[in-house]
């Protein structure tokens, strides 16, 4: 009888590791290979950036604006040219909050804690963290993940930081089990279902740590949730707002994140 052809080892096997049966394996994979690289970097805490990915770089607004022509504007107009200018704004401080908190880590005792700057990966706000901590000659990490349209790692991730994800679920692990604190700018349903999933490991006290999360743009989140009307309808306790920072200055906020992380983890 003909001997059979040697095949790959079964782990190298494209279509086996892309099925179902391989679910795990892969999972797996997500949760082990991250593991293997912080603990090559030692790192230990993480402070996390959410926000959108639909805010441009203040290059590309600043050339939109310019073509403008302001004679006769409506107020619906004038609504909409003032929101691409707070997004402008809310790109600049992500990447001044990102770039003062790598400072200040930076800045610790020999042998202290470091607190590196972590995001989703990807364009808007994400891109300003990561950009504000490699301003700083800081580490940065990125946690992408697959998308149908295609979400490219921006280019101010440590490369060696930079992860690819197929699992929503175990990309959120690595945000929260790391994460010390988290700073939420304007954002939509990710950026939405990120921060109601960290609230509720706070309130549920699940996450089994100090955890301050600063919202960041009292304009924007003062129109998307009201939590005032939610005390009022008894869904959340009066004392679960306090879970909640909210920031408009970035130096308001550092001084925040600093005295939090200061007195919690240093």
């Amino acid at each position: 009888m003909p001997r059979a052809e040697r095949q790959e080892p079964m782990y190298l096997q494209k279509d086996f590791m892309e099925s179902a049966a391989a679910r795990e394996l892969r999972i797996l994979a997500e949760y082990l290979y991250p593991l293997k690289t912080f603990r090559k970097y030692n790192i230990q805490d993480i402070i996390v950036f959410f926000g959108s990915a639909r805010i441009p770089h203040p290059r590309i607004t600043n050339r939109e604006l310019r073509k403008v022509d302001y004679t006769n504007l409506s107020s619906a107009e004038n609504e909409k040219l003032h929101k691409k200018r707070k997004l402008k704004t809310y790109y600049e401080q992500a990447t001044k909050l990102a770039y003062l908190l790598t400072k200040w880590s930076k800045s610790l005792p020999e042998g202290s804690r470091r607190f590196v700057v972590t995001s989703g990966g990807g364009p808007g706000i994400m891109e300003a963290a990561n950009r504000g901590a490699s301003l700083a000659r800081g580490l940065s990490i990125g946690l992408n993940i697959e998308l149908p349209f295609e979400q490219i790692p921006n280019e101010y991730i440590t490369p060696s930081l930079s992860f690819d994800f197929h699992y929503f679920f175990m990309r959120k692990f690595w945000f929260m089990y790391l994460a010390k604190a988290l700073i939420v700018f304007p954002g939509g349903f990710g950026t939405l279902d990120e921060l109601f999933e960290a609230l509720t490991l706070e309130q549920t006290q699940k996450s089994n740590k100090e955890m301050p999360i600063v919202l960041f743009g009292r304009e924007y989140w003062s129109e998307i949730i009201d939590f005032d009307r939610l005390v009022d309808w008894g869904m959340i306790s009066p004392e679960d707002k306090d879970i909640i920072f909210f920031a408009d200055d970035v130096e308001h906020a550092f001084d925040y994140l600093k005295a939090q992380l200061t007195k919690h983890y240093l």
